[in-house]
């Protein structure tokens, strides 16, 4: 099995000692607070005590008697305080490393599982992709076979990015911020005519526009791809038969769009800011018991969104239909 690379493994130490201190910290605070409790209560009684003291009327010869200065008391509690307050702490501190452990153990056994089963699809991958590409060779550009040995390579590129994004989380490896600039236009385009079939099935009526200017952004393109894709195949699960989506890129200020609007029921009984929490349910359009849920397709769009430096959100909602954007950082030309 293959070793994880000490990126990820010094990544995943540091969150772990980062947690571990907070769960000490927590737990040596609850004995601080216990500790100076008792001790404060400990010392109203003995200084009550001292204030109204029990003397004896008289000492008989050979019999001691011991006399406690308050001074003295209220130092001998504070030594002892403190030091039950440092022994919480080493103790909370132990603990926490403890406890967390078997997490770190589980955190680097999921690492290097994503990282051999992503090493382990990428030779296949490459394997699909020469395949297609010698079937292409007997086949006419402009054909219909053509066209679709195209469209399935490009599907193959898109699972190839995929698994290589799988492999780079696994390693800790940060995505290169220099890539090349994508044009939303040709990546939004190639993702409207991959679901024309889709969209044909349920009697839905799926086109892309360009509101000009063809924006770039700095962002992977077969992560673009993944987001926009996500964003179209959720509006075709919530638009029903007879329906349309469409999908536009543009500008606003200093950010590159991708819209994606439907026409379907809209979003109702949850948070829309929660809709990109990962298997987000709410009730059936017609209010019936049935449930709809928006799996984690979304979850992903915000994830690279945010990593590109941008944002996902929902732009309207309603009756007539939802409009979600995607808004990225615009890149020069």
């Amino acid at each position: 099995m293959n070793r994880m690379p000490p990126a990820a493994g010094e990544q995943d130490r540091d969150t772990l000692r980062r947690a571990s201190l907070k769960v000490a910290l927590r737990t040596s605070a609850a004995c601080a607070v216990l500790v100076l409790c008792l001790l404060a209560a400990a010392t109203a009684y003995l200084m009550n005590k001292l204030a109204h003291p029990d003397l004896p009327g008289s000492v008989a010869h050979g019999e001691a008697y011991t006399y406690l200065d308050s001074k003295d008391l209220i130092e001998a509690m504070i030594i002892a305080g403190a030091a039950g307050i440092v022994l919480a702490g080493v103790v909370g501190w132990l603990s926490a490393r403890s406890a967390i452990r078997p997490l770190g153990e589980a955190l680097a056994l999921q690492r290097r599982f994503v990282q051999d089963a992503s090493h382990e699809l990428r030779t296949p991958l490459a394997i699909l992709d020469a395949r297609i590409q010698l079937a292409q060779r007997d086949a006419s550009p402009d054909s219909t076979p053509g066209r679709a040995l195209g469209k399935i390579r490009e599907d193959a590129a898109t699972l190839t990015g995929i698994v290589n994004e799988l492999l780079l989380a696994a390693t800790g490896t940060a995505p290169d911020p220099a890539a090349e600039p994508v044009e939303l236009a040709d990546v939004a385009g190639a993702v409207t005519e991959s679901l024309q079939e889709l969209a044909a099935r349920q009697d839905v009526r799926l086109s892309f526009s360009d509101d000009g200017g063809q924006p770039l952004a700095r962002i992977d393109r077969s992560s673009l791809r993944r987001a926009v894709l996500a964003l179209a195949d959720n509006a075709l699960a919530h638009t029903g038969s007879g329906g349309s989506i469409t999908i536009t890129t543009g500008t606003e200020g200093n950010q590159a769009v991708v819209c994606v609007a439907d026409t379907g029921s809209g979003i109702t009984d949850v948070d829309q800011t929660r809709i990109f929490d990962r298997f987000v349910r709410t009730s059936g359009p017609d209010g019936s018991g049935g449930r709809r849920s928006f799996g984690i397709g979304l979850a992903l769009v915000r994830e690279i969104a945010t990593a590109a430096g941008g944002t996902v959100d929902v732009d309207r909602t309603g009756p007539g239909g939802t409009t979600m954007k995607l808004r990225l950082p615009l890149a020069r030309r």
